[in-house]
Parts: structure tokens; sequence; C-alpha cells
């Protein structure tokens, strides 16, 4: 593996954390938000079906990671 293929998936792996973590806080301070700007519940729930894609997208990233390390080694 290459250098240059290294620091893609370094920063690949960062993006995900990165994108974890916002979701994280989004599903954990979805009810604050609503209850503070006066929003519809409703609102809350967009927040963290959000919050889920997030996730999802975080995982298949993820993925991608590992099928690429798993190739480089094999």
């Amino acid at each position: 593996m290459t250098r240059d293929e290294e620091k893609a998936m370094a920063r690949q792996g960062r993006t995900a954390g990165l994108v974890m973590a916002g979701a994280g806080v989004l599903s954990i301070a979805a009810p604050w938000l609503v209850r503070t700007l006066g929003l519809q519940p409703r609102v809350e729930f967009l927040f963290y079906l959000i919050s889920m894609a997030a996730f999802i997208w975080a995982l298949f990233l993820t993925w991608q990671i590992w099928q690429k390390n798993r190739k480089s080694k094999g």
C-alpha cells in the first residue's frame, strides 16, 4: 500500500469518526434543542432520523475502509 493510499484511508477514518461523533451529539441533544427552540415533537424525530442516517453512512464508510485494508494485506 502506498503512502497516498494510507493517507486516504486515514482521512476516511477520521471522517467516519467525526460523523459518528456528530450523530451521537445530535441524538443526545435533540430533546434539548426541541424544548429550547420551542419546536414541534416531529422535528425531534427528524433529528433522530438524520442521526441514524449519519450512523449508517459512517458504518458503510468504515466497511469500505476495512475492505480496502483487507485487499491490500492479502
